[in-house]
């Protein structure tokens, strides 16, 4: 098992659209949020988003069949879903890579939503604001205020050593980054397909 979640299974965009044709039992996984989903998804992929299968991975797990793709909007999230998944016995999950843009370039079938910037650009805007108004601040009002620059520099760090966004994972509970159809385990977990 240690080797299985220590080994990175990718999949490529052109791969996956053959998978989506030939394949009945491909299970494609969304785990973005559902407001990053409504914007642009996979045709016929499940949001299950990742805090909620992390939690509740061994009953997704229940629900999976032999072909699963997890996505995201780069990976990141979608190889820490497949770790999770791992953890209880899924060893044969891919992550798509380059996510679900990657995927739309491709030329693979999506369906779009009402247009929000992505997570991971957020973050990015954020940061960025963050760190010019550290460096501003410090240079006209007080050199202490540099700190804040620091501050998100050692974030950023700490985040891309643990492969880990608290950043992002404020910014997703963000009002603008809500949908009105944000999954429950039990709506998460009902749309997925039944083995039987």
């Amino acid at each position: 098992m240690a080797s299985a979640s220590s080994t990175v299974t990718t999949l490529e965009p052109p791969v996956l659209q053959e998978w989506i044709s030939e394949h009945e039992d491909l299970v494609i996984i969304d785990v973005r949020s559902a407001a990053e989903y409504e914007n642009l998804h996979i045709r016929g992929s499940y949001n299950v988003p990742l805090p909620l299968l992390a939690q509740h991975a061994a009953q997704v797990k229940n629900r999976l069949g032999g072909r699963v793709v997890l996505v995201c909007q780069s990976g990141v999230r979608a190889e820490q879903a497949r770790q999770r998944l791992a953890s209880t016995g899924v060893d044969s999950a891919f992550v798509l890579t380059g996510g679900v843009p990657a995927f739309a370039q491709a030329g693979g079938e999506v369906t779009e939503g009402a247009q929000r910037w992505a997570l991971e650009r957020q973050v990015r805007m954020v940061a960025g604001s963050l760190v010019l108004t550290g460096l501003l601040a410090g240079r006209f009002i007080s050199p202490k205020l540099q700190l804040i620059a620091g501050g998100i520099g050692a974030g950023l760090t700490f985040s891309a050593a643990t492969n880990t966004c608290a950043m992002g994972t404020v910014l997703s509970k963000m009002p603008w980054n809500r949908s009105a159809t944000e999954p429950t385990l039990e709506s998460a977990i009902s749309q997925l397909p039944s083995l039987n």
